[in-house]
């Protein structure tokens, strides 16, 4: 299994590197805790399918929201406009995507976790925020909004 990573406010791990397959697919299992969401953003280069293992998101995509739960699966599609709020305690589930982008993203902006748990939930400083967003539009995701809050 592969060592677990902070990545922002979640907890992941890369099963699936894109070095590993001719199509550039990655697979990463992230965990994140209750109110967890990203700002709202816009992959340029490649579809992020979602798949939840546990607990509950609610996915934003374009003009449109809805629940996962365990077994359920979504894709947002680049070019649109997304993003999450996990709505139980915590969540588990898998990403997928392809070419590469958002699994560079991910490595550049995740540090190794100090034990099996969730990071510590911190809010993001105005410089945190500008600092996310040059990384971001780096590998090809723009932020275009803000994280969804409780409905």
């Amino acid at each position: 299994m592969p060592a677990p990573m902070w990545f922002l406010g979640t907890a992941v791990r890369i099963l699936i590197s894109h070095e590993e397959s001719e199509d550039g697919i990655s697979m990463i299992e992230s965990r994140a805790p209750e109110g967890d969401s990203p700002p709202l953003h816009v992959h340029e280069t490649e579809d992020e399918a979602f798949h939840v293992l546990t607990g509950e998101l609610r996915l934003h995509v374009g003009d449109e929201s809805r629940h996962l739960g365990p077994g359920e699966a979504a894709v947002a599609p680049r070019g649109v406009p997304h993003t999450y709020r996990v709505e139980s305690e915590e969540a588990r589930w898998l990403v997928v995507t392809r070419n590469g982008d958002f699994e560079r993203f991910v490595r550049t902006l995740s540090r190794p976790a100090e034990h099996e748990g969730l990071p510590p939930q911190e809010a993001p400083t105005p410089d945190a925020v500008t600092r996310l967003s040059g990384i971001a539009a780096a590998h090809g995701i723009r932020l275009v909004g803000p994280p969804l809050g409780p409905q």
